[in-house]
């Protein structure tokens, strides 16, 4: 039996928050291509009801565990960021309003869907999902240690994951926090 799209990304959200140890008010930032999700080249075909079904299992999930969301745009809006105020209170916001086919259709669907949307340039997340090949790196804290999901699939697109942990400083003599690793 297949499983909706609702139901594979729950479950690919899901196993992220668990593998990666995500507690309330970390952020998780998620980018997708719906494009690639039905089947088509990322950026050809924006979906916004498979859009719809990905914010809302995405969303279901993390509000429920206190995590933030942010979901990036597409190349068009330069990879920006659509997140919720409370998610981020001092950052420096910008101005736009993501559309299907600039900033793509989930970026869109986050704008509408959140209470209090904001545009961020820019983000340093706890963990990610990269939906369809987006490159989500970019907002990622610094150190990325990529993690392999047995829910690696929304529809046709390939989903990848990865978790952040502090850096390593001091050097030989140096003593590691096993509970950051």
């Amino acid at each position: 039996m297949n499983k909706s799209i609702y139901e594979q990304t729950k479950a690919a959200i899901s196993e992220l928050c668990e593998i990666a140890k995500l507690k309330e008010g970390n952020i998780v930032v998620v980018g997708c291509s719906t494009s690639e999700v039905v089947g088509s080249k990322i950026g050809t075909n924006s979906n916004p009801d498979t859009a719809g079904e990905i914010f809302k299992a995405l969303y279901d999930y993390t509000k429920s565990k206190g995590i933030f969301l942010a979901i990036q745009c597409c190349e068009h809006l330069n990879r920006a960021i659509i997140t919720e105020s409370k998610a981020v209170p001092f950052a420096e916001r910008v101005n736009v309003v993501p559309q299907p086919k600039a900033g793509g259709s989930l970026a869109t669907k986050a704008y509408t869907g959140f209470a209090e949307p904001v545009a961020l340039e820019e983000i340093k997340a706890d963990a990610g999902l990269d939906i369809g090949f987006t490159m989500i790196g970019m907002h990622l804290k610094k150190v990325a240690v990529p993690l392999r999901l047995e829910n690696n699939r929304i529809g046709e697109a390939t989903v990848l994951a990865a978790r952040t942990r502090p850096k390593f400083i001091g050097g030989s003599r140096a003593v590691y926090d096993e509970n950051s690793l």
